[in-house]
């Protein structure tokens, strides 16, 4: 995974919403992220546009997915936006000392 992709990924709104989504509720389905952004946000894109953005989501690392039985389960892993982060923070730390 390069800091590009996860850009990219961060890059879009509807992308964000999503991750905001899974922030407050993990392992969620396709349908339940759909419902969400809809009632939540008048995010009113079609379950296949929502699913190429979980799958680029995914690609980047932000997003990892489970499934269980015909059910495909969506979750948050924050560790690459930490990554980025932590860089950061860790270089300006050592410019301030």
């Amino acid at each position: 995974m390069k800091d590009g992709d996860v850009f990219r990924a961060i890059a879009d709104p509807t992308r964000r919403k999503i991750l905001d989504e899974l922030t407050e509720r993990d392992d969620q389905t396709l349908f339940e992220i759909c419902s969400r952004l809809t009632m939540r946000h008048q995010i009113t894109s079609s379950r296949q546009a929502i699913s190429q953005h979980l799958e680029l989501l995914e690609a980047a690392g932000l997003v990892v997915s489970r499934r269980d039985g015909r059910y495909k389960f969506h979750s948050i892993n924050p560790a690459p936006l930490e990554q980025i982060v932590e860089r950061w923070l860790n270089r300006r730390m050592k410019e301030s000392s």
